[in-house]
């Protein structure tokens, strides 16, 4: 059983002064206030840049209760999570220091979410952890915000209208990225560096890396091989090149452990891809190859100590990333094309109104929150989820009438 009602907070945001959890801790104050029926509070080691922030909400974020607490602070975290029904954690690298507060959580029966793309992370904690959330009944959910929001939600709208138009859900998913407009956070790319890192040290972890089913409970597999876009491609679906897309690594596991804590509803042998447009003819396939390269040299350099500090240097800081204005002018258009076994054909699109990685992702990851501490039964078990898995129709709910998050069917034939 998880944590009955009966405690101080109903969520409190960890790390309300990181770059996103500044952005979250706006977003719930001017969609729910403080003393409303939402029970929230803010935390973080820092007590004057709490207070900073708090002075930046506006008028009546004087009720808003703030707790001190450190992410390598295990008594401290423990207390925290005592209070409360829901952790929304926002510090990161969640490698470097994101354990200790999912341990705190699985003590507690906490329920958690994040907004981490770490899938090694992901992993070790899966593996160190998940029988203790089972037993306290902490129901840990990774991945809430951009990745892996919108593909994790994105393929289970596509397969419920699967379902309802064709009798049966789509063996085969491609998620093509058709635009995304956004800024760069440091923490982001300190993420990405941190991983780019660990796998140059260490074999084991990159072929880890290179398995889609690396989160999966160890008896779901495939017997199919999964499509793994590697380099410039032309897609004949909609005639035009393709390129990697940098966020496919986690979603796509995301993808394939929602599948699997589903009890394999999109089939034991679903296939799944992700890859971004880059446009048609040669303007397109030049954009393909220069977005491949630069993955490829941006990953290669983090690997190695010397170009790794250069890169350091030169990209955006944590605590850095895009002002409000290009939050808010930003946006992504995602297409999912899905293929039944019998050659059945569905299209859909989901949109976002908001900078994909900072504005839009507050949004997905505050209403997860949310929903974990209103929507979800307190006697669900257990375990380490995904926000397909656990959340799903809710959190729908949530993401097209407050997130500002869109699901539609283009095509079907």
């Amino acid at each position: 059983m998880s944590k009955p009602a009966a405690t101080t907070y109903d969520l409190i945001v960890f790390g309300a002064t990181s770059f996103v959890g500044q952005i979250l801790t706006h977003y719930l104050f001017e969609s729910y206030g403080v003393a409303g029926e939402l029970k929230w509070a803010v935390a973080g080691r820092s007590e004057s840049k709490l207070g900073a922030l708090k002075s930046g909400l506006g008028t009546g974020a004087d009720e808003l209760p703030v707790i001190l607490a450190d992410a390598t602070d295990d008594q401290a975290l423990t207390a925290m999570c005592g209070q409360t029904r829901v952790v929304i954690s926002t510090v990161g690298p969640y490698a470097l220091y994101g354990e200790p507060l999912i341990k705190a959580c699985v003590a507690t029966g906490t329920d958690y979410c994040d907004l981490t793309g770490e899938v090694q992370w992901i992993r070790r904690m899966v593996e160190r952890y998940e029988d203790q959330a089972k037993a306290s009944g902490a129901r840990i959910v990774h991945c809430c915000g951009f990745d892996s929001i919108p593909s994790d939600m994105g393929v289970f709208f596509l397969q419920q209208q699967a379902e309802k138009t064709f009798g049966e859900p789509c063996q085969d998913v491609r998620m093509r990225v058709k635009v995304a407009k956004g800024g760069l956070s440091g923490g982001t790319v300190a993420s990405m560096i941190n991983i780019a890192k660990e796998a140059a040290a260490d074999p084991e972890l990159r072929k880890e890396l290179a398995n889609p089913f690396s989160i999966c409970p160890p008896e779901h597999r495939s017997q199919v091989r999964q499509p793994s876009l590697k380099g410039a491609e032309f897609d004949k679906t909609f005639n035009v090149w393709l390129a990697p897309f940098v966020m496919g690594a986690i979603n796509t596991r995301i993808v394939h452990r929602s599948n699997a804590m589903q009890s394999a509803r999109y089939g034991k042998e679903f296939t799944y891809d992700e890859a971004m447009m880059t446009g048609r003819g040669t303007k397109g396939r030049l954009k393909a190859y220069g977005i491949t390269a630069m993955l490829a040299g941006f990953f290669t350099a983090s690997a190695i100590r010397p170009s790794r500090w250069l890169i350091e240097k030169i990209v955006p800081q944590p605590g850095e990333g895009p002002n409000p204005d290009a939050q808010k002018a930003g946006f992504y258009d995602l297409r999912f094309v899905g293929r039944t076994s019998d050659g059945r054909t569905m299209i859909t699109k989901v949109t976002g109104d908001a900078d994909p990685g900072y504005g839009s992702t507050s949004k997905m990851l505050g209403e997860a929150g949310m929903c974990l501490a209103f929507d979800i039964p307190a006697d669900h078990p257990g375990g380490f989820w995904t926000p397909a898995s656990v959340l799903g129709d809710k959190l729908m709910e949530r993401l097209t009438g407050k997130s500002g998050l869109t699901f539609e069917v283009v095509e079907t034939r």
